[in-house]
């Protein structure tokens, strides 16, 4: 299935379990794979046959910024809901959230989940 790639969104928000992670904040990067259908945009070549980038975008920050999560599992898992009721040509999604300044004391480069949901998984 064609896909629609999102990599490295950059996005400041307050999740983690570590109340100064609530208080302060920090930055979180998304990797984002939305499995959509092409072939008709391809042909057409007009935005209202697929999914824009940009509005993959538009959502995802806001989906994730709007509230604080302990977890990086629930985030991820927000903004594919958030995602899938906003898109209705996404089928699937791969999110990968990474969040490259944990506090942890340690020399990484960034920690992640990998979540890969289906429309019918929600």
């Amino acid at each position: 299935m064609d896909k629609i790639l999102v990599r490295n969104l950059k996005i400041f928000a307050y999740h983690g379990v570590n109340p100064e992670e609530k208080e302060d904040g920090q930055n979180f990067v998304l990797d984002i794979d939305a499995y959509v259908d092409i072939s008709v945009p391809c042909l057409t070549d007009d935005v209202e046959d697929t999914v824009s980038y940009a509005k993959i975008i538009k959502e995802t920050v806001k989906i994730f910024t709007c509230q604080k999560d302990d977890l990086l599992e629930r985030a991820a898992q927000r903004v594919a809901n958030g995602l899938f009721e906003s898109f209705d040509k996404i089928q699937k999604l791969r999110i990968v959230l990474k969040k490259p300044e944990a506090p942890i004391k340690a020399d990484f480069g960034y920690v992640a989940v990998e979540i890969f949901r289906e429309r019918d998984d929600i």
